[in-house]
C-alpha cells in the first residue's frame, strides 16, 4: 500500500503547515484539512502523505473521491486505493475492515465535501475497527465527526510565498525571470488574489497571450467590481469570491472555442486521452482541428493539466465549466457523446482481448475506471440495454483486476432492467458468473453458466456456448470434478468450427482442458496441449491465457520433480500476471514460484515468495484457492522450506516478508529468475 499520485511538483512554502500537519497525525486518527476551493489543500495532502511514505515503514494509500458524482463507488473507490481486490463472500465493508485489522496505514480521502454524509459512515466503521488505520481527509467544510482534528488550510502569504509561485508559474510560460518591476507587480497581483494558489496559476497562465501589465489591469477591474458588487462578508466568503472571479475572468480571456471546450470537458470524471476530447467534444461548432487547439489553449493557461500524455481538469474548474455546459444546454446531449464513445472503446478493447494489444485494452480499462462507472450509470437511466451490453463487456476484464464489486453491481443492476434475449444477454450472465465463481460462490456461478448456455441455445449462438462451457467447466475443476469439466468443454469444441485459436470461446475451453488433463492425472497430454496452447498465445501476443499455460506447466514439472523448469514456468506466469494487474493470479503465481525454489533448495528466496504470497491472499480477500491439485504441491513444498532453515529460522523469514511490501519482494524474486 504505497499508492500516492506522482507530486505535480515542489511544494512552494506551506513548511510550517506541513510540520503542523505531521504532527497532527501523530496524534489524531482523524485529520481534516479545510479550505476554501483552490487553496491547495490536495497539494499539502500529497506531499504530507510522501513525507509520511518516506520517512516510516506505515502503509500510504490514496484515494481520489472527486471524480464520484454519488456515494454508489465510495467503497469500491478506498477499497482500490489501499490495493483490496474483494474477492471475499462477506459484505465489502466487513471484507474490507477484516483485512485492515491489523494494518498500519495512512488512507487520505482527497475531496470528501459532496460525499460528508458517506465519508462519516465509511470512517466511522473503519476508525472504529481498524486501530492501526489514520485518515487524512481534504474537505471544503468539516465532516463533523467525533475525534475529528481540523486543520484549516490558509492562502499563501501575499507578499511571500503567493509571490514565489506566481513567478515560478509565470517563468513556465516561457515569459522569462521577472525584474524588480515584474516582481513589484506580482506582489500586487497576490495581493488582489488573495493569495489562492489556484487564481494565481490562472493568472500567470494568461501570461502566454498578456503582458504582466495587461494582467494586472484586466484582472484588477474585475476585482474591483466584484468587491463592490458583494458587500460586507466574512474573509472565507470574500476568497470564495476572488477565486470564482479569477476563473470567471480567465474564463473570459479565453478564446470562443476554448472556452466551448472547456464546458464539454467536464464531462469527464478523470484524466483522458486527446482522442477521447475529439471524440466526445467535437461537433460542427467545434470542429476535431479546433480541439487540438483549444486543448493546447487551455493546458498553457493552466484550466487543463498534462499528467502522463493525459489531460485531467481539477475539480473547482470543472465545476465551473459544468456551470456553463447547463448554461449552454449540453448537459445531456455531452453525456449521451461520453457514454457513447466508451461504449465503443469497450467493444475494441473486448476485440483487442485475445491478440497483442490485450496489455493495452487492460491498462486503458484501468486507467479509464471512472468514466467507464459514468458512461454505465448514464446507461442505466437513459438506455439499459447499452449497460448490459458495457457491463458484460467490462466484467471479465474487472473480474480479473480487482473489481469484483463494481462488476457484480452494475451487472446484477442491468440484468434487471432488460429481458431482451440476445448475445448481449448472454455475455453478461457469463460475466457475472465469472465474478461469482472468484468470489467462491460456485452454485450460484453454475446456475448462471446453465443460464447462459440455455440463453446461447436459444439464439444458436456458438461463441455463447463455448464461453457458457468454460464457466462451467471451471466450477467443475473447483469442486473437485475434473472428468466432468473436460466433458463439457469437448462437447463445446466439438460443436463450434474454426481453428484452435478461432474464437476466444475455444482459447477458454482449451485452457480447462489442460487444467482437467492435469487434475486427472494425464500429463503427457496436458503437457502437450499447454506447450500448444502457450505457443499459439506467444504467436499471438496474448498473456492471460499463456499465463495459466505457464502455471499448468509449472504445476506438471513440480508432479515430476522438474524444480528449475517449474520455476521457470511459474516466474513467466507471474510476469503475465502483473502485466495484466492480476491480484488473484499472481497469488497463485507466487505460490508454485515458492514451491518451485524450496523444491531447488533456496529455502530463503521460497519462504520470501510464501510471505509475499499471503500478502496477496489476503489483498483478495479469502485464504489461498486454486483447483484442489495446487494444496497438496503448497503443503509439501511449505514443510521443505521449514526443513531447509528450521521452524525458528522459516517463522522469522517469513515474518520479515509478510512485512515488505509484496511488489518489491515480487520484483526481486522474478529479477533473480532473469
Amino acid at each position: 500500500m504505497r499508492n500516492l499520485p506522482e507530486p505535480p511538483d515542489e511544494l512552494v512554502g506551506r513548511r510550517r503547515e506541513l510540520a503542523y500537519v505531521a504532527d497532527a497525525l501523530d496524534r489524531h486518527r482523524l485529520v481534516v484539512l479545510t479550505g476554501v476551493g483552490g487553496v491547495g489543500k490536495s497539494r499539502l495532502a500529497l506531499h504530507a502523505a510522501e513525507q509520511v511514505m518516506r520517512v516510516g515503514t506505515r502503509g500510504v494509500a490514496w484515494a481520489d473521491l472527486w471524480p464520484l458524482t454519488n456515494a454508489r463507488l465510495l467503497l469500491a473507490t478506498v477499497a482500490d486505493a489501499l490495493d483490496f481486490a474483494d474477492h471475499a463472500t462477506a459484505e465489502p465493508l466487513d471484507a474490507l475492515c477484516a483485512w485492515l485489522a491489523g494494518k498500519d496505514v495512512l488512507l487520505v480521502l482527497d475531496s470528501c465535501e459532496h460525499l460528508s454524509a458517506a465519508c462519516r459512515d465509511l470512517l466511522g466503521r473503519l476508525l472504529d475497527d481498524c486501530p492501526g488505520v489514520t485518515v487524512l481527509a481534504t474537505s471544503r467544510e468539516a465532516l463533523g465527526m467525533d475525534g475529528e482534528h481540523r486543520v484549516v488550510v490558509e492562502p499563501l502569504p501575499p507578499a511571500s510565498d503567493a509571490v514565489e509561485l506566481f513567478c515560478r508559474r509565470a517563468a513556465a510560460t516561457g515569459t522569462g525571470p521577472m525584474g524588480p518591476e515584474g516582481i513589484l507587480t506580482a506582489a500586487r497581483l497576490s495581493r488582489r488574489l488573495e493569495g489562492i494558489p489556484l487564481a494565481l496559476e490562472l493568472a500567470a497562465g494568461q501570461l502566454t497571450h498578456h503582458t504582466l501589465d495587461e494582467v494586472e489591469e484586466l484582472l484588477g477591474s474585475r476585482l474591483d467590481l466584484s468587491a463592490r458588487k458583494a458587500g460586507p462578508a466574512g474573509r472565507v466568503h470574500f476568497r470564495q469570491r476572488t477565486l470564482r472571479t479569477a476563473i470567471g475572468w480567465s474564463h473570459e480571456l479565453c478564446e470562443p472555442a476554448e472556452r466551448l471546450l472547456w464546458a464539454r470537458f467536464s464531462v469527464f470524471r478523470d484524466a483522458v486521452d486527446a482522442d477521447a476530447v475529439r471524440a466526445v467534444c467535437a461537433d460542427e461548432a467545434l470542429r476535431a482541428s479546433d480541439v487540438e487547439r483549444a486543448l493546447a489553449g487551455l493546458e498553457r493557461k493552466s484550466v487543463v493539466a498534462r499528467v502522463e500524455g493525459r489531460f485531467r481538469m481539477l475539480d473547482t474548474l470543472r465545476e465551473y465549466g459544468r456551470m456553463w455546459l447547463g448554461e449552454l444546454d449540453e448537459t445531456e446531449v455531452l453525456s449521451r457523446r461520453h457514454a457513447a464513445y466508451f461504449l465503443r472503446r469497450a467493444r475494441r478493447a473486448h476485440a483487442d482481448w485475445p491478440g497483442p494489444a490485450q496489455m493495452d485494452a487492460y491498462r486503458w480499462v484501468s486507467a479509464a475506471h471512472s468514466d467507464l462507472c459514468a458512461a454505465l450509470d448514464h446507461f442505466l437511466t437513459t438506455r439499459p440495454q447499452q449497460a448490459l451490453e458495457l457491463a458484460g463487456l467490462l466484467g471479465f476484464f474487472w473480474s480479473c483486476c480487482g473489481h469484483l464489486r463494481e462488476a457484480t453491481g452494475y451487472l446484477e443492476e442491468a440484468l434487471a432492467l432488460t429481458e431482451e434475449p440476445g448475445a448481449v444477454r448472454t455475455r453478461a450472465l457469463w460475466s457475472l458468473g465469472v465474478a461469482r465463481v472468484l468470489c467462491g460462490e460456485h452454485e450460484a456461478a453454475e446456475r448462471l453458466a446453465l443460464a447462459c448456455l440455455r440463453q446461447a441455445a436459444a439464439q444458436e449462438e456458438t461463441e455463447g456456448a463455448l464461453h457458457a462451457a468454460y464457466l462451467q467447466g471451471l466450477v467443475h475443476l473447483l469442486r473437485g470434478r475434473p472428468m466432468a469439466a473436460r466433458f463439457v468443454v469437448d462437447g463445446a469444441l466439438a460443436s463450434a468450427e474454426g481453428g484452435p485459436f478461432a474464437s476466444v470461446g475455444r482459447v477458454l475451453c482449451r485452457l480447462i482442458r489442460v487444467f482437467a488433463l492435469t487434475a486427472e492425472g494425464l500429463r503427457e497430454e496436458a503437457r502437450r496441449e499447454a506447450v500448444e496452447l502457450r505457443r499459439d498465445c506467444v504467436v499471438r501476443g496474448e498473456w492471460w491465457t499463456r499465463s495459466y499455460a505457464e502455471y499448468q506447466l509449472a504445476l506438471l514439472a513440480l508432479f515430476e520433480d522438474r524444480a528449475e523448469e517449474a520455476a521457470g514456468h511459474a516466474a513467466a506466469m507471474l510476469d503475465g500476471k502483473r502485466r495484466i494487474g492480476d491480484s488473484f493470479g499472481i497469488a497463485l503465481g507466487l505460490d508454485l514460484l515458492a514451491s518451485a525454489l524450496a523444491a531447488q533448495g533456496a529455502g530463503g528466496p521460497a519462504v520470501a515468495a510464501y510471505g509475499a504470497g499471503e500478502n496477496y491472499w489476503a489483498a483478495v480477500g479469502h485464504p489461498q484457492r486454486g483447483t484442489p491439485e495446487l494444496g497438496p504441491v503448497r503443503d509439501r513444498y511449505e514443510s521443505t522450506a521449514r526443513s531447509l532453515l528450521g521452524d525458528s529460522a522459516y517463522d522469522k523469514a517469513l515474518l520479515v516478508s509478510v512485512l515488505r511490501d509484496p511488489e518489491s519482494v515480487l520484483k526481486e524474486l522474478l529479477d533473480r529468475k532473469r
